[in-house]
């Protein structure tokens, strides 16, 4: 008996030492050579209501939670246009404009997630339709606002306010949104790596709405007046841009400006030639719908029900010349750096994207995204002097409300450009006429969003850690292995006590 208790000591022993052997070879497996990597993070989202004069569009917005430079890199999820008008024109009627928003509302709830609707930052920015009213009647202005602020409140997202930008914000923002996507800020490079771009391109911006129109740029040398320059900082580095925004200069409020002209040019005689509307075509309007906006100078006492007719004459030479009288290029507060209207600016530097009204005439005349200005003249020349009839049979698809400026607004613009902001010649290939760059729309939102994104915070990235799948397994066999041998031992001195 005492022989074989002897053994089985030894035999106990044997199997613990090979437990410890065997429990010591897992535990390394387990621990040496550990892998950790970041798991992948969940995606952020913000909105962006642009509320503008003639219409409303809802922007959403993704980028990844963790952030480059303290800036989201940021990529354009889905595009609502509003129905119905800019929501300045509900001033008779503020919930109306609060009630436009919710089917885009509605879009941008399905679209998220409902575990990332409530972290969803959304901000509404009006322009010039709303500063125009703003002037006009500040009461119902700001119930305009508090109405669409109560439409979005109802919805499960973070809102952070509706406000009314100024027109040197709305200048900067696009601004940002061009270089953004066209990489000028920052890049991902071949390794992976998101890098600052060395010698990167900076563009301009020339944007036109319908009641203001922005021009932006990198000066060549120093702003002289203080007022037109602003300083950002994105991506780690600072920029210091020329900015400013014409109120009253928008392609909407340039044609109705056009009008009133040729009304106290005329006299009020009927009907009134439009060198600048083709022939055979004639608009009737109620003189309280032409001087409905600031921008409108109202000369003596009229009565708003009186109807005009404007009938086209088609003129293509005096309708640039009836374009230019809206401008006042004589007076200069910083000599001869000026564009019109007393205006500061200095020489233009740099490639431009024209984008929003520039964009849309040009693209229907044919000319976007570039053309020499030789055929430029020519083909806005040549569209002028075709006859209603024609133009109407061309375009069978474009709504006449549209059709009946194109003339008027090439014109318009064409004077900006080279009369105002003094492109010439050797300058004017550097301008790009473009809706889009990377898929997404040109326009203040974009950027606006990237500013603002640096006061959203990022998250924090989970990790994990790990082994190669030969070594796991490897390890999980130990393991059993020792399970085995504690088997093993059990039933060993089961056995013994049983002999006892």
């Amino acid at each position: 008996m005492e022989k074989f208790t002897l053994k089985q000591n030894h035999l106990v022993g044997a199997l613990v030492a090979a437990i410890g052997c065997t429990s010591l070879i897992a535990l390394i497996l387990m621990l040496a050579r550990n892998n950790t990597m970041e798991l992948p993070l969940s995606f952020q989202y913000g909105m962006v209501f642009d509320a503008g004069s003639t219409h409303t569009s809802l922007y959403l917005y993704k980028w990844p939670g963790a952030k480059e430079n303290n800036t989201g890199l940021v990529s354009q999820v889905l595009v609502c246009d509003v129905e119905g008008p800019g929501i300045s024109s509900y001033a008779n009627d503020p919930p109306a404009a609060g009630k436009s928003l919710t089917a885009c509302l509605d879009d941008a709830k399905a679209a998220i997630s409902f575990g990332e609707q409530r972290d969803t930052p959304v901000y509404l920015g009006a322009t010039a339709g709303m500063r125009l009213l703003r002037l006009q009647d500040a009461t119902n202005s700001d119930q305009i606002m508090e109405e669409v602020t109560k439409t979005i409140k109802v919805y499960p997202f973070d809102f952070q306010g509706a406000r009314i930008l100024i027109g040197t914000e709305e200048g900067a923002y696009g601004w940002i949104t061009i270089n953004y996507l066209l990489e000028g800020f920052i890049k991902y490079s071949f390794e992976g790596k998101w890098l600052k771009p060395k010698g990167g391109e900076i563009f301009g911006a020339l944007d036109m709405g319908g009641s203001s129109t922005q021009i932006t740029f990198t000066p060549g040398g120093p702003v002289k007046d203080p007022t037109t320059a602003v300083r950002l900082r994105l991506y780690g580095s600072n920029y210091n841009i020329y900015t400013q925004s014409y109120l009253c200069y928008g392609k909407d409020q340039a044609m109705k400006q056009l009008q009133i002209r040729l009304l106290k040019m005329t006299n009020m005689s009927q009907p009134v030639y439009h060198p600048c509307y083709h022939q055979g075509y004639n608009l009737t309007l109620a003189l309280g719908d032409l001087y409905n906006s600031p921008c409108t100078e109202k000369t003596g006492a009229f009565d708003p029900t009186n109807l005009v007719t404007f009938s086209g004459s088609g003129d293509p030479g005096q309708c640039l010349k009836l374009v230019k009288t809206i401008f006042n290029f004589s007076d200069c507060s910083f000599p001869p750096d000026c564009s019109f209207n007393g205006v500061y600016q200095p020489p233009v530097n740099g490639n431009f994207f024209a984008f929003s009204a520039y964009y849309y005439t040009f693209d229907f005349l044919g000319l976007a995204p570039q053309a020499p200005l030789p055929q430029v003249l020519s083909t806005i020349e040549s569209f002028c002097k075709k006859n209603w009839t024609t133009v109407k049979t061309e375009n069978p698809k474009i709504k006449e409300k549209y059709l009946q400026d194109y003339c008027a607004s090439a014109n318009y613009i064409m004077t900006l450009l080279q009369e105002a902001y003094k492109f010439n010649e050797k300058t004017w290939s550097n301008i790009y006429f473009k809706k889009k760059v990377a898929d997404a729309d040109i326009g203040w939102t974009l950027g606006y969003m990237l500013n603002l994104s640096s006061l959203i915070p990022s998250e924090k990235p989970l990790s994990l850690t790990g082994v190669k799948r030969e070594q796991w397994a490897a390890g999980i066999f130990f393991i059993v292995f020792v399970l085995f041998l504690s088997l093993v031992i059990l039933v060993v001195l089961c056995a013994g006590n049983l002999n006892h």
